[in-house]
């Protein structure tokens, strides 16, 4: 089922939902509303009982340009990525945090808020023609979607600053050699993207999502608060009715199928 939700497309697949940006003939930079429609995108996707796994990816040739900072620079100073408790914020860095898995896929320029929406995300699948670009700095800005957090963590301080501080292009290559991505691919990455979606989809969604919680706190507060709280994911996935079944299918020799209960 396939759906136009303003500046964003929705198609659900299965236990799947692709997420598309869908400004092309802007190279997909985001203005107040592409912001808003992919912030209700995700909030639909985490409230929706039976979809596992989230896949964005852009129309057209592009991932994104960025900020469409001509639109939003009169805005900025009004919040315009803040968010309510109800809403997912697709950066992370304010309001609701999703728990559901995410994975991006990224095609030709990737700048900005487009490098940052992938750093919030739990896989990145990139094509070799990608292009990537921190350029707050040029701007007269700094990379508020959270690249000063996550850029570092990723790459390491001195190899981020290289490329946050000088607001440098950078290819496919380099973005995996500073694990800002997974997998360089040559098809169109949101084949590989699905593929693993899919994948992901298969396992269960409880143990998933406790698996998800358990590496951002790690990533967040450190190991030894991660650590501390181990027993508290572990625990609830003990009474569910997805681990009998995924014991009993190991037993059997066959796929399980995970109701998420």
């Amino acid at each position: 089922m396939s759906l136009q939700q303003g500046k964003v497309s929705r198609e659900i697949r299965g236990s799947l939902l692709l997420i598309g940006l869908d400004r092309a003939t802007k190279r997909n930079a985001f203005d107040s509303h592409l912001i808003h429609d992919l912030s209700l995108a995700l909030t639909e996707y985490e409230d929706h009982p039976e979809l596992r796994c989230a896949v964005i990816f852009a129309h057209g040739d592009h991932f994104t340009a960025g900020l469409d900072l001509v639109e939003l620079q009169p805005k900025l100073s009004s919040g315009i990525f803040s968010y309510d408790e109800h809403q997912i914020n697709p950066w992370g860095t304010s309001g609701r945090q999703r728990k559901k898995p995410v994975i991006v896929a990224v095609q030709g320029f990737c700048y900005t808020a487009g490098i940052e929406l992938m750093l919030n995300a739990d896989i990145v699948i990139a094509q070799d023609n990608s292009q990537f670009a921190q350029m707050e700095v040029q701007r007269g800005i700094l990379p508020f979607g959270g690249a000063t957090v996550r850029f570092v963590q990723a790459a390491g301080w001195s190899k981020a600053m290289r490329y946050l501080l000088t607001g440098d292009t950078f290819d496919a290559q380099t973005a995996l050699d500073l694990n800002l991505i997974n997998e360089i691919t040559r098809e169109v990455p949101l084949k590989r993207a699905i593929e693993l979606a899919e994948r992901i989809a298969q396992a269960a969604p409880l143990a998933v999502q406790a698996t998800l919680a358990s590496a951002k706190e790690a990533a967040e507060h450190g190991a030894e608060t991660a650590f501390s709280h181990l027993q508290q994911h572990l625990a609830p996935l003990l009474k569910t009715q997805d681990l009998q079944e995924g014991v009993m299918a190991m037993l059997q020799r066959r796929a399980p199928e995970f109701k998420g209960q």
